[in-house]
């Protein structure tokens, strides 16, 4: 059995997949480090191998992150401008806090083959004119720089079924236009549930053994290689028994 570690379990897809990794025998251990962690009574029953840790991301080194030896690192932290408060402190939480805690949670054994897995964004470019999805190509990219010896990335499409407390206009717009679209095309949109399941997979299977249908490539630039997985190849693994 491997480690897991989730960052950002509180978030829309964060708390479903650290439900899968607590219900899945994969995991001997589950770690879950955040700025908050889920509350005792929003967790499920069969939580014995759950390590909960409050973070301080402006002070990393105290939190011990390397400590646990993680095997698979999973990362669904995020936030929007708004929530934020500014586009400098959106870069912030969005960029820096995630790439810093992955660095953090690289052990320094060379013989610990670590692998990461990031819930980036449809459309995620580091050259972007705009502001989130250039954060989120820029952190693909900081994370692959990293050195993890495999490097695992989500570009889903809207995210349907997210329990959230800021209730976004446009995304709830853009659902019903998705929506539409899903009948057409599996590019639209994904149940957080199953892009839980489908990131635990990738976690599990790492990118030698996901399947063909999976349709995974690689992306990224020199210094910076990842596996790529899109919304389409996340509804099929998924949905993958």
């Amino acid at each position: 059995m491997s480690t897991a570690l989730i960052l950002g379990a509180t978030g829309a897809t964060g708390r479903h997949l650290l439900r899968e990794l607590l219900s899945s025998t994969e995991w001997s251990k589950v770690g879950e480090y955040g700025r908050r962690v889920t509350p005792e009574a929003d967790l499920p029953q069969n939580r014995g191998k759950l390590e909960q840790k409050t973070v301080d991301f402006e002070n990393l080194e105290a939190a011990g992150l390397k400590d646990g030896r993680w095997d698979v690192v999973f990362v669904t932290l995020g936030t929007t401008r708004p929530q934020a408060g500014s586009a400098e402190m959106f870069e912030k939480i969005d960029r820096e806090y995630v790439v810093n805690a992955c660095k953090a949670a690289k052990t320094d054994d060379p013989e610990h083959q670590q692998r990461v897995v990031y819930l980036s964004s449809s459309g995620a470019n580091p050259s972007s004119s705009f502001l989130y999805t250039r954060s989120k190509g820029l952190t693909e990219l900081g994370i692959a720089r990293l050195g993890y010896a495999d490097t695992i990335v989500f570009r889903p499409g809207i995210l349907k079924g997210a329990q959230r407390a800021d209730k976004r206009l446009a995304e709830t717009i853009t659902g019903y236009v998705t929506g539409a679209l899903s009948h057409f095309t599996s590019n639209a949109e994904i149940h957080v549930s199953v892009l839980a399941k489908a990131i635990m997979k990738a976690g599990t299977l790492g990118s030698s053994g996901l399947p063909p249908a999976v349709g995974a490539t690689k992306a990224g630039q020199e210094d910076a290689w990842f596996t790529l997985i899109g919304n389409k190849g996340a509804l099929v693994l998924g949905q993958t028994e």
